[in-house]
């Protein structure tokens, strides 16, 4: 009886020690699931304090600025993980872009109406510009070259802009003119503002790939990065994208990915 009963009490006690180890294991997985959502939104939300507290230097210099929107779309592309932006193209990656950006994902209305279905999906209207109102209605009266004469862009703004994200303004701005020394792109000419974060295709070792891509903010210091899958742009618009950059600060993080 003696010999039964220990064998029951054995069994009993390994039963036991096992459920304790699966909860425990259970437990920590949890745990470490956890911390890491912390860790991405505190990081991201370090970024946007520190962004700003940054962005006034540059108010004199581009006083178009949107300082909090421009901070928080900052922190929005830093959220970003790289298995989200390396999901597919349109039902996941561009939505999550545009709304790192600010923008509304709108395409049944007419183009210079709020119309985003543009954005991001070639080479040149890849960067997240958030501007003040005030500043929305600028025209670019041929200074940036390539762009129209007037380019205006008010009524789309203020049609396809996310409330969420704080007062101003948000548009896909054009990358010509990105590669000069200051910019002399859409953002920072026409909106004299500075740019939330900029999409670049990332040639990759071989110098040809452009699978990659990154989001950098207007220091060219990198937010984010991610390989879509799917309806992505043509390479030969990603390629275009990079050789739009290349030799500026907004290449910096796509050469260092590519070394």
């Amino acid at each position: 009886v003696r010999t039964h009963a220990s064998k029951r009490a054995r069994a009993s006690s390994s039963s036991s020690s096992s459920s304790v180890g699966l909860r425990r294991r259970s437990t920590l997985a949890s745990l470490g699931a956890a911390l890491l959502v912390f860790a991405r939104s505190s990081d991201a939300a370090t970024y946007g304090t520190r962004a700003r507290a940054s962005l006034g230097d540059g108010m004199n210099e581009y006083p178009g600025t949107a300082l909090e929107r421009t901070a928080n779309g900052r922190a929005r592309a830093a959220s970003l993980s790289e298995e989200t932006l390396s999901g597919d193209w349109d039902a996941t990656v561009r939505p999550k872009l545009l709304w790192a950006a600010g923008l509304k994902d709108l395409t049944n209305v007419p183009p210079g109406k709020g119309n985003t279905g543009h954005c991001f999906n070639d080479f040149n209207h890849v960067d997240a510009t958030t501007m003040i109102l005030e500043h929305a209605d600028n025209k670019n009266q041929g200074r940036v070259a390539g762009m129209a004469y007037d380019n205006p862009l008010g009524e789309g703004i203020r049609a396809a802009r996310d409330d969420t994200m704080g007062e101003g303004g948000s548009w896909c701005t054009c990358i010509l003119g990105s590669a000069q020394e200051p910019p002399a792109d859409v953002a920072h000419v026409q909106f004299q503002s500075r740019v939330a974060w900029k999409l670049v295709w990332v040639p990759g070792a071989g110098g040809d790939d452009f699978s990659r891509f990154v989001l950098v903010d207007d220091a060219g210091v990198e937010l984010a990065t991610g390989v879509p899958s799917g309806n992505v742009p043509t390479k030969r618009e990603r390629r275009a994208n990079y050789q739009t950059v290349a030799g500026g600060r907004y290449a910096t993080a796509a050469d260092a990915r590519s070394s």
